[in-house]
């Protein structure tokens, strides 16, 4: 259902009043599903609207017959109400998960009216990501993202029928646990599942339903594993069955991969991985969060790998699932992160945790996704740096939280600093300009010492209110973001966001980025780092990318310089 909507601003606040919700036609046009501040939308109007409304037409095809009719929503930011002819179908709050409703009870012949209000108040308690609370880019902050910003669909289902699956890879026991949860309860029911490696069935089983909850275990004899280098997937068939009848049927694709830290080192399939990651958040010039085009998607993903990363950190932003599938299609590891307030409340703490717990949810199949994020920063939980005993407690609930929806991979508790004694990764944040000063910096914990205290500014301490290192790996997952110095007016220079180190050249570039890169390699107890960050996006000028993806450099020499300091040979010694 993308495509032209009408569209209304309602800056007063009296669309509900005045009855908008009745399936009236509204003045404006938008281009779904485009938030109205980019230019794709066909609006490009960065004001502050915090009520907006959407309405169209659409007709259900003949063809699909008296059955339920979900209508999706990719993601719509931030709290959203739906109207099919007049009548309330259901609502939402969270502006980075779907969400969907079955629609078939309100439809009529012929035409029907769909009508959605969206409230996104400018509030910093809201989950928002890198979104400015007002409204205009700052710092490290850009343009909002208001309203339907993924894609909208009509999916005609039996009503007795899967509701969704969740798929584990078991690699030491060379299977895939597959359990199917059905949309109700019934008795009787029996769900097969089919494992396919190309058009061969490689694998089967099949058991009764308990309830709405079927689980089953699939044996892959000799499977093929899933990793960067070989990104092999596997087709997954599952089909609802009652009196041997076929009911509803659907297909998914699975990776046989496993994920494990041990003795310092995060494991891949039970090897050693050195992590070579790029900050990546996932925003285009006409779009904004919305990639103009399925390719874009791909492209960014590609552009990752031709520069010699291994993975990415999808920053502040829970990406759209394409992204993800064309990370596991292609072969890239990904750390998913929950976009995070700006202040801090009781009511902001639940607000966060409901929303990440759907996200992880939706996601856990994608065998791409190797670590969960919950807080970056510090984002949102202001006086952790004071031990807050609430900041702290919610760090371990939402870590625990995490651990309970997805036992299988690693949980980072507030990337960048402040760490709790829960996190299972020691991820640190640091800008130090050259590879001499992180030698530096670190002279100590090369010498067996422990690490430093606080961040690389000495503002920020590593671990918060006493909590102390455990034995995690350590990664340094913020480092670099050298940026090219436009040719600009004063006035236009001084917007940039100029923490970081500069360049004129390429070559230049080049340079800083070897002299760094050989200084991480020296820090022998880190195991990875992530390079800040693979496109420009308005003020924020550091990418080796431009944000229209014009590289700033080429992506083979980067390439080169991360197999050389980072590849084979090291990770051979590493094991030994």
């Amino acid at each position: 259902m993308n495509g032209e909507w009408e569209f209304a601003f309602d800056d007063t606040n009296i669309g509900l009043a005045e009855g908008w919700s009745d399936g009236r036609s509204l003045e404006g046009v938008i281009q779904v599903p485009y938030a109205y501040q980019c230019e794709l939308s066909g609006i490009h109007d960065h004001g502050i609207h915090e009520v907006v409304w959407y309405a169209r037409t659409f007709e259900v095809p003949e063809e699909w017959g008296a059955r339920d009719l979900l209508l999706h929503f990719g993601a719509v930011d931030y709290r959203a109400t739906i109207w099919v002819n007049g009548r309330e179908v259901g609502h939402n709050r969270g502006g980075h998960v779907p969400f969907c409703f079955d629609i078939a009870p309100y439809l009529g012949e012929g035409a029907n009216r769909l009508t959605v209000r969206v409230e996104d108040r400018q509030d910093p308690h809201q989950p928002r990501g890198k979104q400015s609370s007002s409204g205009t880019p700052s710092g490290i902050d850009y343009y909002c993202t208001t309203g339907i910003w993924q894609s909208v669909w009509l999916e005609p289902v039996p009503q007795m029928r899967i509701g969704s699956l969740q798929v584990r890879p078991k690699r030491s026991e060379s299977a895939f646990q597959i359990t199917a949860y059905l949309h109700a309860p019934g008795i009787g029911w029996t769900v097969e599942v089919e494992v396919l490696d190309g058009d061969e069935v490689v694998a089967q089983a099949s058991g009764e339903a308990l309830g709405a909850v079927a689980e089953l275990q699939v044996p892959v004899p000799d499977p093929k594993l899933w990793s960067p280098d070989s990104p092999h997937l596997y087709d997954v068939r599952v089909r609802l069955l009652r009196s041997a009848v076929v009911c509803d049927e659907v297909t998914s694709y699975a990776g046989m991969r496993s994920v494990e830290i041990r003795d310092g080192w995060l494991l891949l399939n039970g090897e050693r991985t050195y992590l070579a990651m790029i900050l990546d958040q996932g925003y285009w010039p006409g779009g904004y969060l919305t990639p103009p085009t399925d390719a874009a998607l791909r492209a960014d993903v590609e552009w990752t790998k031709q520069f010699g990363f291994n993975g990415a950190r999808k920053h502040q932003k829970i990406e759209d699932p394409r992204y993800l599938y064309w990370c596991d299609r292609l072969g890239l590891l990904v750390w998913a992160e929950m976009p995070n307030a700006r202040a801090w409340s009781p009511e902001g703490e639940e607000l966060l945790l409901a929303e990440w717990e759907r996200a992880v949810e939706r996601d856990a199949n994608h065998p791409c996704i190797i670590a969960w994020i919950p807080v970056n920063e510090s984002m949102g939980f202001p006086h952790l740096r004071e031990g807050h005993p609430g900041q702290y407690a919610f760090l371990e609930r939402i870590v625990a939280a995490t651990r309970h929806l997805d036992p299988t991979r690693p949980v980072i508790d507030n990337d960048g600093w402040e760490h709790t004694d829960v996190t299972d990764i020691v991820a640190v944040h640091d800008y130090s300009h050259t590879g001499e000063r992180l030698r530096n910096r670190y002279a100590e914990t090369l010498q067996g010492g422990p690490l430093p205290p606080a961040t690389w500014t000495g503002s920020r301490q590593i671990f918060a209110r006493g909590s102390g290192y455990h034995g995690q790996p350590i990664m340094l997952t913020e480092v670099g973001g050298f940026l090219l110095l436009p040719d600009l007016p004063r006035e236009k220079l001084d917007t940039i966001y100029r923490i970081y180190d500069s360049f004129n050249t390429s070559d230049q570039l080049l340079k800083k980025y070897a002299d760094l890169m050989a200084g991480i390699s020296d820090l022998a107890f880190v195991t990875g780092f992530c390079y800040t960050q693979l496109t420009d996006i308005e003020q924020e000028i550091n990418g080796l990318l431009t944000f229209d993806r014009r590289p700033k450099i080429d992506p083979a020499a980067l390439a080169e310089i991360h197999q050389r300091l980072f590849g084979p040979q090291r990770m051979a010694v590493a094991r030994l």
